[in-house]
């Protein structure tokens, strides 16, 4: 199949509205990893229990085949997700909506629809973004909902422009975090993410042009979410809005910080080791 044009709309226009559907336990075992990976002390929770928030992140994970693989380590584009030729793919953030609790142990399923298309002009070249929408089902119906935005660009630019500072104000809660190889290839096998970025230092470098070895995404949401439950227990998420800014690295340290924004809101950012926002996270409590 070619690649379409990623300056048209038109190019893209036949994949907007594309379902897929994949089934999956709530093993506790995963939960259990997820816990030593967050290097938490405390025992995970067990079945019958709620599933943590993200973590529904580690389930109804694509498994193709070896020979389906691209050169980037992710399945090769063209099946669901569209064929776009921009090389480099990187998930920009999601809108979470917590209706009710999915238990751990349960029967669950998501249903997954491409929802947009959107090539764009960045200021250092052509972006496409795409969005998705999943349903996350237990026999009762939709317990949680998540739009999911993914981003392709071109390789890395000199000319990227300078990353915001975070926020001015104090922090209420804090911590350092240095991410190793080790925490990275655990997130990954934990989300069967071959993305070659995040254990492959020689790819990420030389192919990619990054400084070395990306943290997920999800895993700085989820080191956020984390630290919020550690430092408000009682917090139980129902909204979670994730906006990732730029990448972060292992071998440096991240900081993560948070404060309570109002008796339901509480608001978490993760900086560089420059204090440069990398990722703003926003939860709404139940």
């Amino acid at each position: 199949m070619s690649n379409p044009d990623p300056s048209t709309d038109d190019a893209y226009s036949k994949w907007a509205g594309r379902t897929e559907s994949a089934a999956d336990v709530i093993a506790p075992a995963v939960i259990d990893r997820l816990w030593a990976t967050l290097d938490r002390k405390d025992p995970p929770p067990g079945p019958g229990h709620p599933l943590p928030p993200l973590a529904h992140w580690l389930f109804f994970l694509a498994a193709a085949p070896q020979s389906q693989l691209g050169a980037d380590g992710h399945e090769r584009r063209g099946r669901f997700l569209p064929p776009i030729a921009l090389p480099r793919r990187m998930w920009a953030g999601s809108r979470i909506e917590h209706h009710r609790a999915i238990k751990i142990g349960e029967n669950a399923e998501r249903r997954t629809t491409i929802r947009k298309v959107a090539p764009k002009a960045g200021r250092t070249g052509p972006l496409v973004f795409v969005t998705l929408h999943h349903e996350i089902m237990d026999s009762a119906g939709v317990a949680i909902e998540e739009t999911q935005d993914i981003v392709y660009r071109g390789p890395v630019s000199a000319s990227a422009p300078l990353l915001p500072p975070g926020p001015e104000e104090e922090p209420e809660f804090s911590r350092e975090v240095t991410a190793d190889a080790v925490m990275l290839f655990r997130y990954s096998a934990l989300t069967f993410n071959g993305h070659k970025i995040h254990y492959d230092r020689d790819y990420a470098t030389g192919k990619e042009g990054y400084a070395g070895l990306v943290v997920h995404g999800p895993l700085i949401a989820a080191l956020l979410v984390d630290l919020l439950d550690r430092s408000l227990p009682g917090f139980r998420p129902s909204r979670i809005d994730v906006r990732a800014i730029s990448p972060l690295f292992d071998r440096t340290p991240f900081h993560l910080h948070g404060l309570s924004s109002g008796p339901n809101q509480a608001r978490l950012w993760a900086c560089n080791p420059d204090g440069r926002l990398a990722m703003k996270v926003a939860v709404d409590a139940e």
